[in-house]
């Protein structure tokens, strides 16, 4: 099978789960935003990117470092599974002990010192997903993507569920006195915003419970030699992770903190809740990632490999571009995904749309230090990326609030991307195609300016002239890359 048309149809099944789970857990942001104030949703955006930084710590690497030597022979894929989740199972025990103890004083730091529970729920959260991520590592690397897909959307549609019964269904129960009794066990209207954060602790349980039955793990080697090789290779990654994290969650923590105290968590809330109107480019990302980290291990060995990463890196463009003129052009439409008292946060969305898209090409330049095992690079990129970030919401947030942080998102990853390809071409040569890779980004902000610029009163007439802006560029990308694809196709 033609490699591209291979990636392409893994993407499709890795996307479509990761779409059908990002969507249902997304469709919670209506809810929500409806729900909460943009004050009480600010806490959720809070804690979620304290999870994401917690979470690279406590998978420090591994799962990329499972990928790398998950391949390198068939008696040795036991012990490297078995070795990478008993190290993930050590530290998590420990990371969960620590958590218990200090459950008081580090609800107090981050300013809820009335809600240490707070600290010991996300403790368990974290810990069964980085968990998962090895059980879910090892689906992807035997090519198993629609079990994998299975368990994704499970573990989401948990979450969904649990969110409607906590958020919706036993209010209404409480509030018209319906079962009292059984009510007032399971639901105290004071918890509010914490059935967010319990739905998700119990479904990312269950995830984890569920992959343990259904992948074997009655014996799990532990190889202290090679431990200590995956340890080399990820402790960059890690690095590599947390700064990565730090451009991408720690905006939300710094708009809390650098914000007057009247308005600080619903800076954060309206900015959390606008952030996740980028969730098509965010899911294609995901998606890509998926499938093309181990397609990329895979397919280094074969001698057309930089020309069919090239391909890969211009249909990248191709669709996060189609992605961006969507969004922006029907913004009419896509805005009712958050609630009205969100509204006024609206103006970042082309920001963070190009942020992830410059984003996604990173993750696509990656290859050059991961294939060549200078995984110190990419820590150091991340750590360049990270103080970027810092120094830009440190400067910019006091003055502009949170369209500091989103433009500090879009200086992170654009520059990022600019160093991680010039730096990759001298390590691991790859002719992009920066020809047509430029003319499709181009063009696609050409056409999103001119429907500014040409923008009508009447929303029918609006939503017609954009429709044929975007039929205009889906047009002019068939023209030019008509014969490629039906290679492809073939």
């Amino acid at each position: 099978m033609n490699p591209l048309r291979k990636l392409a149809g893994q993407t499709a099944i890795y996307g479509t789960s990761t779409i059908v789970a990002r969507l249902l857990y997304y469709f919670l942001v209506p809810i929500h935003t409806r729900i909460f104030t943009p004050q009480e949703y600010g806490v959720v955006g809070e804690m979620y990117a304290y999870v994401a930084l917690l979470l690279v710590l406590l998978t420090y690497g591994m799962e990329t470092a499972f990928f790398r030597y998950y391949d390198n022979k068939a008696s040795d894929k036991e012990r490297v599974y078995g070795t990478t989740l008993i190290s993930l199972l050590v530290s998590s025990v420990v990371f969960i002990i620590l958590m218990i103890l200090l459950a008081r004083p580090i609800a107090s730091l981050i300013r809820y010192p009335d809600h240490s529970e707070y600290i010991i729920w996300f403790a368990f959260m974290i810990v069964f997903d980085a968990i998962s991520t090895i059980p879910f590592a090892k689906l992807r690397a035997l090519n198993r993507p629609k079990m994998f897909a299975f368990f994704k959307i499970f573990s989401i549609g948990v979450c969904f569920i649990l969110n409607i019964l906590f958020l919706y269904v036993l209010p209404y129960f409480y509030r018209n006195h319906i079962l009292p009794e059984v009510v007032s066990l399971i639901y105290k209207p004071s918890i509010g915003v914490g059935y967010i954060f319990i739905a998700n602790l119990i479904s990312s349980g269950s995830t984890l419970f569920l992959l343990f039955i259904i992948l074997p793990h009655h014996k799990l080697p532990f190889d202290k030699v090679i431990w200590k090789r995956m340890m080399l290779y990820a402790l960059p990654l890690l690095i590599f992770g947390l700064a990565g994290n730090i451009n991408e969650t720690f905006d939300r923590i710094l708009l809390k903190y650098l914000s007057p105290a009247s308005i600080a968590l619903t800076q954060v809330g309206i900015y959390s809740a606008c952030y996740k109107i980028s969730i098509l480019m965010t899911i294609v990302i995901q998606g890509f990632k998926y499938a093309a980290e181990p397609f990329f291990f895979s397919y280094a060995k074969e001698t057309d490999a930089k020309n069919v990463y090239a391909d890969v890196m211009k249909y990248f463009v191709i669709i996060c571009s189609l992605i961006f003129l969507g969004v922006m052009l029907y913004m009419d439409l896509v805005k009712y995904f958050v609630g009205e008292k969100f509204y006024e946060g609206l103006k970042i969305v082309p920001i963070l749309l190009l942020a992830n898209m410059f984003l996604g090409i990173f993750y696509n330049l990656s290859i050059w230090y991961k294939l060549t095992d200078k995984t110190r690079f990419g820590a150091y990129l991340s750590i360049f990326g990270a103080i970027v970030t810092l120094t830009l919401n440190l400067l910019l947030i006091p003055v502009i609030g949170y369209m500091g942080s989103a433009w500090a998102t879009f200086a992170c990853y654009c520059s990022m991307m600019v160093l991680s390809y010039f730096i990759g071409q001298k390590h691991y040569h790859v002719k992009y195609n920066l020809k047509k890779i430029g003319f499709y980004f181009g063009f696609a902000l050409l056409l999103y300016f001119i429907s500014i610029i040409i923008k009508n009163d009447v929303l029918a007439y609006r939503l017609a002239i954009n429709t044929s802006l975007f039929l205009f560029y889906v047009f002019v990308i068939i023209y030019f890359e008509r014969p490629s694809l039906l290679r492809i196709k073939k």
